[in-house]
């Protein structure tokens, strides 16, 4: 009986763990294979570089508290930053806080694009065809979008 409540108590933390995984599912929306960089904030994980292949869908887990950014290299291409996808998982007030940023280089059309919550698919950081007016170019730009989800999506390429 001890056994059967134990494993029960077991099991059920674990679910609960699961259903909080932070994760970022990459989606290419081309041809062009691409990885992604991951760059963790005040001495956070270091998270291994993802593959994303042309037209294919990646998920990445992150860890509880996890805040940084990422970027995309095109296959031959240098590793330069490019456009930001940055996020803050269990941030203030346990909301994940995201958005694309610009401000390192405003002139990458082909990287990161758009994220936004997987479930509620709102709201939206990036733009479909860039400019646009939903992304960070400025330091001062108010433009980080926070979600009580985990899971999100970030779109790549054209």
């Amino acid at each position: 009986m001890q056994f059967s409540s134990l494993f029960s108590t077991v099991l059920a933390v674990s679910s609960a763990t699961l259903a909080l995984a932070n994760s970022v599912t990459f989606i290419s929306q081309d041809s062009t294979d691409r990885t992604i960089i991951f760059t963790a904030n005040g001495g956070g994980e270091k998270l291994p570089d993802l593959e994303v292949a042309a037209g294919a869908t990646e998920t990445a887990t992150f860890p509880d508290g996890w805040v940084g950014n990422w970027f995309s290299v095109s296959k031959g291409a240098s590793s330069v930053p490019g456009m930001l996808g940055e996020v803050a998982f269990q941030g203030w007030n346990d909301l994940t806080y995201f958005d694309v940023s610009a401000i390192v280089n405003p002139l990458d059309h082909v990287g990161v694009k758009e994220m936004w919550p997987a479930e509620s698919k709102t709201p939206t950081s990036g733009c479909k065809v860039f400019p646009c007016n939903n992304a960070y170019y400025l330091p001062d730009d108010i433009q980080t979008k926070t979600t009580t989800e985990v899971d999100l999506v970030c779109t790549l390429g054209n």
